[in-house]
């Protein structure tokens, strides 16, 4: 955020308050930077993905599969009717 001040002085004394309050603006960038590191490095440690199970790698698939046999069918649709056949399988004993 920027104000706008009348400052009166000499060129040098202007030239010692530009750079004094920059060098402030790299202190507070820096500070900055370095609490989203912090935070971002709780998160990444904090998560970690599992591997994909049988029935996410079977839904992708159907999903996959039903979108292309039928494009008009909305994503609810499709992904009931391939629950339904996991589930049919699952009962069938076998595995897709």
């Amino acid at each position: 955020m920027f104000t706008l001040v009348k400052v009166e002085g000499t060129l040098e004394e202007l030239r010692a308050l530009l750079i004094r309050s920059a060098e402030q603006a790299t202190e507070e960038a820096k500070v900055i930077v370095k609490k989203a590191g912090k935070k971002a490095g709780k998160k990444a440690v904090a998560k970690i993905k599992r591997a994909p199970s049988a029935y996410n790698k079977y839904m992708k698939k159907e999903l996959a599969r039903l979108k292309k046999a039928h494009p008009r069918m909305t994503h609810q649709a499709r992904f009931k009717k391939a629950a339904k056949s996991w589930k049919s399988s699952k009962k069938k004993g076998g595995k897709k």
